[in-house]
């Protein structure tokens, strides 16, 4: 529904030693249109030029510290806000490559009313310098 908004490209950066950089981040919002509890985001996908990120890389903050996919399934006392911003942090070796790359983003939710999982998905053209 507002997948286009999911990805912030304004928000890519290396984390980590500049000399050698260990990953990267991005801010992202909810492709839903209400808050949802983290425990309800089953999965988010992370690739650059096709090439998708393994969960156990993967690591979202909503303000209240880093959890990895596999936490966030048993997080009952925190929601992400619609609206709100998170931050994903992707552990990489050499932090986001150089130059014109394409960045995608799948959100797996489960919808509490829903018999079926939403799939909210985004792509953006990162230049990195």
């Amino acid at each position: 529904m507002f997948d286009k908004y999911i990805i912030d490209p304004a928000t890519v950066r290396n984390t980590g030693p500049d000399d050698t950089p260990d990953g990267f981040a991005f801010e992202t919002k909810l492709g839903y249109y209400r808050g949802l509890r983290l425990s309800m985001v089953e999965e988010l996908n992370v690739g650059i030029d096709g090439e998708v990120f393994a969960r156990d890389a993967i690591r979202f903050d909503e303000g209240a510290g880093p959890l990895t996919l596999d936490e966030m399934e048993t997080t009952y006392d925190r929601r992400w806000a619609f609206g709100a911003p998170a931050t994903i942090f992707v552990r990489c070796a050499g932090g986001f490559p150089k130059g014109d790359h394409t960045l995608t983003l799948q959100q797996k939710l489960r919808i509490s009313y829903m018999p079926f999982p939403s799939f909210n998905n985004d792509e953006k053209q990162i230049s990195f310098a």
